[in-house]
């Protein structure tokens, strides 16, 4: 299984999203490919926001090393699955799509079309947003 995790400016949300279920996936010996990517072009090659690090270490997940990338077509051709935080990175991706088998591809990553929140503005959303990262990717690789 090939995973792209998906929100604004890849800094915060999905290299949480990235983190966690790589190291569930891990744990599960699941071989799967996780990446994540941001739909706009400001943190292209920036490590994640040190808030997100430090709550990604405090639970035992290392997400320090990774860099910002921006969603791009070719990234339908190589996910088998892309989940997005929110109805505006749902949007935006869904712009790039080619056809239906690429729309197909898109979900949120919550249930319902939930929206993960942006913790960049307020540093008190970073545990609460892990814990609701977490419990859907712990969803996903049970499912597997």
């Amino acid at each position: 299984m090939k995973i792209l995790m998906v929100c604004l400016g890849n800094i915060c949300r999905s290299p949480l999203a990235e983190g966690i279920m790589r190291h569930l996936a891990a744990g599960r010996g699941l071989d799967w490919e996780i990446d994540s990517a941001g739909t706009g072009s400001w943190h292209i090659g920036d490590p994640p926001d040190p808030r997100s690090v430090k709550e990604a270490r405090n639970q035992g997940v290392d997400i320090a090393g990774l860099r910002g990338r921006q969603f791009q077509t070719t990234d339908f051709d190589a996910f088998d699955r892309i989940y997005v935080m929110d109805k505006n990175n749902y949007r935006d991706v869904l712009r790039k799509a080619r056809n239906e088998a690429d729309k197909a591809k898109v979900h949120f990553l919550l249930p319902e079309e939930q929206e993960v929140p942006d913790p960049w503005y307020d540093d008190a959303l970073f545990a609460p947003v892990y814990k609701l990262i977490y419990d859907a990717c712990k969803c996903i690789t049970d499912k597997a």
